[in-house]
């Protein structure tokens, strides 16, 4: 059943480069007040929007554990920067470091909280807790990529395990430039089918997130690329690995069996964060949080994990 937010609104954030007022909007379930620590939620894409991750509200009535969702600056309900389309130097991870700060200083979260950050959101929240931000308890990185590089070969892995007609059909248009054309879609769907969601049809949940995708592409496309299969954004290069020594909060890393976040991607969050467990849900894809065979075993895990030495 949906719950209904206890409080939302948005928070001006400031960016030097573009002088024009920006917010970040934000939801939040249950009681901030409560004496417990607050989960932030870290949504991917980059641009896809809080909802499709609104299962982890849940957390609240289930857990005890107020949840803070927010949508990243360019999507969803917080300032769209179509302006910037293709300002690799302006879309960097940098500045949704800067507006997680600005979200927890604002949120007055400083006094304790946990993060747990999805896909994108996994990978941006790995560099943030390396930095050990003041009042960071705990950090799930759900379905996250220790490096782009990592990333990319965990993706020519999975494609691998298609039917040769289909990676086929993948190269030619790949090859051509032609990301539009039908049956290059088609292909692509096959693979999301296969590793990104296994659910069919697909979730309603996970609609929001496909809607925000396609109806402003100006960070997916910068950060990115046309596809994830074509990474040619300000991505390229990036990684996380260095920094993972540093990273002090207990953390627990999950990915499904079949999520396009390959075990390849995740051994580097195993081999280099000192408190850390990893669990990969069986036959699950990468949006396992909402596939309905398995939605609930991983909002109990995080639920406990997050929970150990609260309660």
């Amino acid at each position: 059943m949906a719950q209904t937010p206890t409080k939302e609104g948005t928070i001006p954030f400031q960016i030097p480069k573009y002088d024009v007022p920006c917010v970040t909007y934000y939801k939040i379930f249950g009681d901030l007040a409560c004496g417990a620590p607050p989960v932030v939620i870290v949504h991917g894409g980059p641009g896809a929007g809080h909802e499709y991750l609104l299962s982890f509200a849940d957390l609240w009535t289930r857990h005890g554990l107020p949840v803070v969702f927010y949508d990243q600056i360019g999507c969803g309900s917080s300032t769209r920067l179509p302006q910037t389309a293709g300002d690799g130097d302006f879309w960097r991870e940098s500045l949704f470091i800067d507006e997680l700060d600005n979200l927890l200083d604002h949120l007055d979260l400083r006094g304790g909280f946990h993060l747990l950050g999805q896909s994108w959101g996994g990978m941006l929240i790995g560099t943030y807790a390396a930095k050990q931000p003041r009042g960071l308890r705990r950090l799930v990185i759900a379905s996250g990529l220790a490096s782009w590089e990592l990333s990319m070969k965990g993706i020519e892995m999975r494609r691998s395990e298609l039917p040769e007609t289909t990676q086929e059909v993948l190269k030619k248009y790949e090859k051509e430039g032609d990301y539009e054309n039908p049956t290059y879609k088609e292909a692509t769907m096959a693979f999301s089918k296969r590793f990104v969601c296994r659910d069919d049809p697909l979730p309603e949940m996970l609609m929001a997130a496909l809607k925000n995708l396609g109806g402003d592409s100006t960070v997916y496309r910068t950060m990115i690329g046309p596809s994830i299969h074509v990474p040619v954004g300000s991505l390229l290069g990036w990684t996380s690995i260095p920094g993972l020594p540093q990273i002090t909060a207990p953390t627990l890393v999950y990915n499904g069996e079949y999520d396009t976040s390959h075990d390849i991607a995740q051994v580097p969050y195993f081999e280099g964060i000192p408190k850390v467990r990893w669990i990969t849900f069986a036959n699950g894809g990468h949006m396992c949080h909402v596939e309905r065979d398995l939605k609930e075993k991983v909002l109990k895990t995080v639920g406990d994990f997050l929970t150990q030495g609260e309660d």
